[in-house]
């Protein structure tokens, strides 16, 4: 089968597509056709060699939707099974960008049934690291959220859930995406430097002038593991760390057939030209995410 690997560090030029070995399931998880899958900045960051791992052959890809192909024992799925799944895992031999893919059975929710597999693809990564956020931040209905890089996918999942879970969304982003972000449910828009927000979710990684703008004993999640701000003024400080839940990615399926989550898709490109879509990733301003299709 075909996989996109890097096998060294740097640009879109490191990217290549290879021949490899079709995985096989073992215990407790399951193979799948690939149908479509998402390019992700923390495939960049792998690109780059940001999370290491020099000398390997490492695949590139998390998100995934297709069709179970093969079960190990022991898995709650079927053959034929249309599915989405996170494959979580920065140094990995094999990603989600490849013709198969396997993952842990408990990984993996039905597809939702409203929208394609290439809009379908852009639902796990970001939509989990969006909800995890949520939690850790703790906000509650009446209570007023900041949501930094509102406009990008994880920022605009994250305003979507929060006003449907009744929590007052503020969106910063540039002017330019004031009429987006306000169509995904916030409440209000601002490109300044307000401040008093009883959270922060900084899905734009701006680290202390995020914090800032939280109030006195309020709450900041950050959605890089272990590089948020030091904590100040009673601010309770964390940051997520995505991990793959079939039951939460469930949840997320469903208010996605509900109409509470746009999926946004911006380019797709054929799993051989991935190298020309990790260019056009880092050329920015992409709004909603570039898929791979095999």
């Amino acid at each position: 089968m075909r996989a996109v690997v890097v096998t060294t560090f740097g640009g879109p030029e490191a990217v290549e597509v290879v021949e490899t070995e079709v995985p096989e399931p073992g215990a407790r998880q399951v193979r799948i056709k690939v149908a479509a899958a998402a390019l992700n900045p923390v495939d960049a960051g792998v690109r780059q060699g940001v999370f290491g791992g020099a000398g390997k052959r490492i695949g590139l890809g998390w998100d995934v939707a297709g069709t179970v192909d093969a079960t190990g024992v022991a898995s709650a799925w079927t053959v034929g099974d249309e599915v989405v799944a996170l494959d979580y895992g920065m140094v990995k031999p094999l990603g989600t960008h490849a013709e198969y893919v396997v993952v842990d059975t408990d990984a993996v929710a039905k597809a939702p049934a409203s929208v394609d597999a290439v809009h379908a693809a852009t639902i796990p990564l970001n939509a989990l690291t969006a909800v995890q956020a949520l939690d850790l931040l703790e906000v509650t209905p009446g209570q007023s959220l900041l949501v930094t890089g509102a406009a990008g996918a994880v920022g605009g999942y994250a305003v979507q859930l929060a006003a449907h879970r009744g929590i007052s969304v503020t969106a910063l982003a540039r002017e330019a995406d004031g009429e987006l972000v306000r169509s995904l449910g916030a409440a209000r828009f601002t490109s300044g430097d307000e401040g008093g927000f009883d959270a922060v979710l900084d899905a734009a990684v701006l680290g202390g002038p995020a914090l800032a703008r939280v109030r006195d004993g309020g709450a900041y999640v950050g959605v890089i593991p272990g590089a948020g701000p030091a904590a100040e003024r009673g601010v309770r400080v964390g940051t997520v760390e995505v991990s793959a839940d079939g039951a939460r990615l469930a949840e997320l399926v469903r208010l996605v057939d509900e109409g509470v989550l746009t999926l946004r898709v911006a380019e797709t490109y054929a799993l051989d030209d991935a190298a020309k879509a990790h260019a056009r990733l880092a050329e920015g301003g992409v709004r909603g995410r570039l898929v791979l299709r095999p």
